[in-house]
């Protein structure tokens, strides 16, 4: 099965990645198993976004990256309104 054209060992690195940038950049500290969950579903939900609008950012692990990253960075930023 590929996820956007990465493998699922290639998603969890990736998306673990992604999630550590996005905790990077966002400031905050929410440990290595929820930066995984983080870019994973980040990845998806932003891929979904951008279907939604039309959208494509291509496959290939930089296009999940990108995607996990700004994903992760928009939950964090969901998360943090919903908490206030």
């Amino acid at each position: 099965m590929d996820v956007n054209g990465v493998g699922w060992i290639a998603a969890i690195i990736i998306g673990g990645l992604a999630g550590w940038l996005a905790e990077m950049f966002m400031k905050s500290n929410i440990g290595l198993l929820m930066n995984i969950i983080l870019g994973i579903v980040g990845a998806i939900v932003l891929n979904a976004i951008l279907a939604a609008l039309g959208i494509s950012l291509g496959g290939g692990w930089f296009a999940y990256l990108i995607a996990g990253f700004v994903g992760a960075c928009l939950l964090i930023f969901v998360a943090r309104l919903v908490r206030r």
